[in-house]
C-alpha cells in the first residue's frame, strides 16, 4: 500500500483531488461485505421504523372503520398502516403467482428439446 504526503499541491498526480486524496494503483480499497449490507439495511430499517412511529402517534385520533359486514374503531394512523400493509400483502402475492408461472414456463421449454 502507498502512502504519500502532499503539502502546497507539491506531489500531486493525474487523477487526484485536493489535498491528494485519489486512489493511485497502489493503493488498496476495501471491498464490500455480507456484513456491511447489512448493517446498511437495519439502520434503514430503524429510519423507516422511527418515520412509522411518529406517524402513528400524531395520527391517533379514533375512526371508525368499516369493511364488509364488520366495524370497528381504530386510530387513524393504525388504520392506515393496515391499509398499506394489506396493499404490499395484493402486491407480493400477484408477484409471487407471476414467478413461479415465469419458472414452470422455463422448466418447460428445458424439457422439450427443439
Amino acid at each position: 500500500m502507498m502512502i504519500r504526503m502532499v503539502e502546497n499541491g507539491v506531489g500531486k498526480g493525474e487523477g487526484e483531488g485536493v489535498g491528494g486524496a485519489g486512489h493511485g494503483p497502489e493503493e488498496e480499497r476495501l471491498e464490500r461485505t455480507r456484513t456491511g449490507g447489512i448493517w446498511v439495511s437495519v439502520v434503514v430499517a430503524v429510519i423507516v421504523l422511527v418515520f412509522l412511529l411518529v406517524f402513528i402517534v400524531q395520527n391517533s385520533d379514533s375512526v371508525t372503520v368499516h369493511f364488509l359486514w364488520l366495524a370497528g374503531n381504530l386510530p387513524l394512523g393504525v388504520a392506515m398502516i393496515f391499509a398499506v400493509l394489506a396493499g404490499a400483502l395484493l402486491v407480493a402475492l400477484v408477484g409471487t403467482a407471476r414467478i413461479l408461472q415465469l419458472r414452470r414456463s422455463a422448466k418447460h421449454r428445458l424439457r422439450k428439446p427443439e
